[in-house]
């Protein structure tokens, strides 16, 4: 086995702390995403019934997918290291190319997750406290239910972005793993001085 095949090694614990970490990303995410999508509430305005859903404001039903997205990446990749440890004596063994995949995903996901649930939570203020300047009510006073259900689902949104942040940098370390000479530099020898007699 080469250096490079025996540094990328991972200790048992280190792979089931990640597969911890990733299922609870996964569930974080998925709750975020049907609490979302799932979100909806009717009530009488003026005599008129309205009905109040994520697709009524842009950001809500973007964080929905991509807190859905995130939950099915972390689900994907969860089931890959379960089956490499069911089949494999190292599990979630990757080779340089898919460890900067994963690396470069994990960046990814964290970065659509926690800008989606950013934008969702300024389109929440504006529901929560209206804006008197263009005369938007709060709306969050006639949708209470509503609004509970999305602060629930930007709650997890933000747990999951978090976590996936840590994962990012668990791959990183896992990536910098198979170049032992950047994670293990050599000493330089000293050059020896040559003593001249006089």
């Amino acid at each position: 086995m080469d250096a490079a095949a025996q540094a990328g090694r991972r200790r048992p614990s280190e792979v089931r702390a990640e597969g911890l970490m990733r299922g609870a990303c996964a569930v974080l995410a998925l709750a975020s995403a049907l609490l979302m999508g799932l979100d909806t509430q009717t009530e009488t305005v003026l005599l008129i019934r309205k009905k109040a859903t994520v697709k009524d404001v842009h950001a809500l039903w973007v964080l929905t997918a991509a807190a859905g997205a995130a939950a099915g990446y972390h689900l994907l990749h969860l089931l890959r290291c379960l089956y490499l440890g069911r089949f494999t004596h190292n599990p979630c063994r990757n080779s340089k190319a898919l460890a900067w995949a994963f690396l470069l995903l994990d960046k990814g996901c964290a970065y659509v997750t926690f800008a989606a649930t950013v934008a969702a939570a300024q389109a929440c203020l504006i529901a929560l406290d209206g804006a008197q300047a263009l005369q938007w009510n709060k709306v969050c006073n006639i949708f209470t239910r509503f609004c509970q259900q999305v602060a629930g689902s930007l709650v997890c949104g933000g747990l999951a972005a978090a976590g996936t942040a840590v994962l990012s940098a668990l791959s990183a370390r896992n990536l910098f793993r198979l170049y032992p000479s950047l994670s293990h530099p050599h000493p330089h020898p000293h050059p020896h001085r040559s003593s001249s007699t006089k």
